[in-house]
């Protein structure tokens, strides 16, 4: 029994995961290839291996004749007689081949295919492998900067994030680990070809499937997703259990849940709404945080026009115009936002036929001001807007406060002095 040869194949199999047999028929090959550059053919050359004790013979098949005219494929009939007495004329013979015969660049030729087969197997298996985990997420080590390109580690292979992947203003140094979704698979001669994202929409979805086991198992659903990278994400959820909170389930106890995630993206901002199948329920609640007055969808065209407070309209479109995009990309719906004002002056708006309810937007709800400030000052104020408008809209305290003298609160005053 050739144990050092089995040992070499347990820790190949064991550490590289390549299967047993597809070395056995590696190391076949290497010693037809062998007798082939031995005895310049090896048409009928066979190998034969043990796979239990691995074992192996390799021989010839040679036909008996008279006359040999090629001793490669013939044996004559005396020679044929030393190696079995029964031999006839016309006999096919099997005559062992010494391996230890086999002259040195025979054997370095054998080597090589041998290893030239370990390596093609490596590559498969490493490619399948990764091949199976593209559109996921996995960790990896940052090794390098080439150029601007990154260079991670994902364990039996490097994967490449390329500038375009990357979110602006991150910054890694070697050996931090990071999080990344898989984008390509390639199979390239020098092996598997990995190219990863930290931008991808994906990555927040598949951070959300890891992290909410409510979503792991199904019972809360991500229905849309709308990221700008770095900058803010918003999620679509609903739940299929009329008892789980599809919002909270996704947020956690005091933020755990979302605050783990959004450490992982270097503090990008996530807003979960509800999803709702009325098209007017889920823009409402995709331009979340803003208030809305009311929501005109048009399913067939796939466009809403949306009426929000005066003082409202730059919470509604966010900075630089970015609530009201990732709520258009998280609808699908092409939106166009007014305020109260430019509704009633706009032409075939049909503001009139929203019916405006005092008891829904009274000063209980939204305070004497009219806006919370620390809203306001989350989602970021928008210098484009009119100061002009902006104070028209209430937000001004002093405009709306009682003049004292008019109250008579100072002759009160000097009556109690006196």
């Amino acid at each position: 029994m050739n144990k050092e040869l089995m040992e070499a194949l347990d820790i190949l199999e064991k550490e590289k995961e390549i299967s047993k047999e597809t070395l056995f028929e590696a190391i076949e090959n290497s010693l037809i290839t062998a007798c082939k550059n031995h005895f310049g053919k090896a048409d009928n050359v066979k190998v034969e291996i043990d796979r239990d004790t691995c074992d192996f013979l390799c021989y010839a098949e040679k036909e008996v004749v008279e006359e040999v005219e090629d001793d490669v494929l013939q044996i004559s009939l005396e020679d044929a007689q030393e190696i079995s007495k029964k031999a006839q004329l016309g006999d096919m013979l099997h005559v062992e081949i010494k391996s230890k015969e086999f002259g040195r660049i025979a054997t370095q030729n054998a080597k090589n295919v041998i290893l030239q087969k370990i390596r093609e197997e490596e590559r498969s298996v490493i490619y399948n492998q990764y091949y199976e985990k593209e559109k996921d997420v996995v960790t990896g080590i940052v090794q390098r900067y080439i150029g601007r390109n990154i260079s991670i580690n994902l364990g039996k292979a490097d994967a490449i994030l390329n500038e375009s992947e990357q979110v602006r203003g991150e910054n890694f140094r070697p050996t931090e680990r990071i999080k990344v979704y898989i984008l390509e698979v390639k199979n390239t001669p020098k092996g598997p070809r990995i190219l990863v994202s930290r931008t991808h929409p994906e990555l927040v979805k598949r951070l959300f499937e890891s992290e909410v086991t409510e979503i792991k198992d199904g019972t809360v659903e991500i229905m849309s997703i709308a990221r700008e990278a770095g900058s803010r994400t918003k999620l679509a959820v609903r739940s299929n259990n009329p008892n789980v909170d599809a919002v909270g389930a996704c947020v956690g106890i005091n933020g755990a849940r979302v605050n783990s995630i959004v450490d992982e993206l270097c503090g990008e901002k996530i807003d979960i709404v509800n999803w709702d199948e009325n098209p007017g329920n889920l823009i409402q609640n995709a331009l979340s945080p803003a208030k809305i007055v009311a929501v005109f969808a048009d399913p067939d065209e796939k466009t809403a026009k949306v009426v929000v407070p005066d003082y409202q309209l730059s919470l509604a479109i966010g900075k630089e115009g970015q609530n009201a995009r990732l709520a258009a990309r998280l609808t699908g719906y092409k939106i166009d936002i007014k305020s109260e004002t430019q509704a009633k002056d706009a032409p075939g708006f049909r503001y009139e036929d929203y019916v405006y309810d005092d008891e829904e937007y009274d000063e209980e709800e939204y305070g004497e001001e009219g806006y919370d400030g620390e809203a306001y000052d989350e989602e970021g104020y928008d210098e484009s807007y009119d100061d002009a408008e902006y104070e028209e809209g209430g937000s001004d305290e002093a405009s709306e406060a009682p003049d004292l003298e008019e109250s008579g609160f100072e002759d009160e005053e000097q009556d109690s002095e006196a």
